[in-house]
């Protein structure tokens, strides 16, 4: 299985090394990170350099795709050079994902019309812009696009596409080997089971932030 990894200025980051972790485990998988040119990309923290190894040009086929979130994506929300080339890779390829607001990106590319579809908790709202029916949980199938929730939900995603291609037994053995195991020590990693208070908190942080008011325009 080949795999490319749509990385970008300002992404985040485990959107990406998450599953690239998980899908560059697997025997015989390859993982490449893509991009509009070759070279480094820092993500959205400034402090962390990931190299696209393709340029998009580059980068015609593809057995999966995976586009993850930032708020550096949103200008490509707007990148024909970009919502082109998912365009026609999709056409070839047998999964289409994507983590977080990646979803947005998808969406963006119309490959996510009709369809069921998960993102950030913050960002839900904004599919039905696309035609998609946003959804709650970890990930979710529909088709072969399999949208994530947001950040450390790659890795389930991840898991769980494994386990779709190569069997249950590998996807297990993955898990073991990178040991994700996750024991959090507060039970707040969903805003259905967070305090108000810090639902309220996270909200209001995301609506300061000017990088991400054209998810609210």
């Amino acid at each position: 299985m080949k795999t490319k990894i749509l990385i970008f200025e300002g992404l985040t980051a485990l959107d990406a090394v998450g599953p690239y972790e998980v899908l560059r485990s697997a025997p015989g998988w390859e993982v490449a990170f893509v991009g509009k040119s070759r070279g480094e990309v820092r993500t959205d923290s400034g402090h962390l350099g990931l190299s696209v190894d393709l340029a998009l040009e580059e980068a015609t086929e593809a057995d999966i795709v995976l586009v993850p979130g930032g708020a550096g994506n949103r200008p490509l929300l707007d990148d024909e050079e970009v919502l082109g080339w998912l365009r026609e890779i999709d056409k070839g390829t047998k999964w289409t994902t994507s983590v977080c607001t990646g979803s947005l990106v998808l969406g963006a590319a119309g490959l996510l019309e009709g369809r069921r579809a998960t993102g950030h908790w913050l960002y839900l709202e904004p599919l039905r812009a696309y035609g998609a029916d946003p959804v709650g949980g970890r990930y979710v199938e529909d088709g072969k696009v399999i949208t994530a929730a947001g950040v450390s939900a790659g890795i389930d995603m991840a898991l769980h596409l494994l386990s779709r291609e190569a069997g249950p037994e590998v996807a297990q053995a993955i898990q073991l080997a990178i040991e994700y195991d996750p024991q959090p020590p507060f039970d707040a990693g969903s805003p259905s089971k967070a305090p108000q208070p810090i639902v309220d908190l996270v909200s209001a942080a995301a609506e300061s932030d000017p990088s991400l008011s054209p998810l609210r325009d």
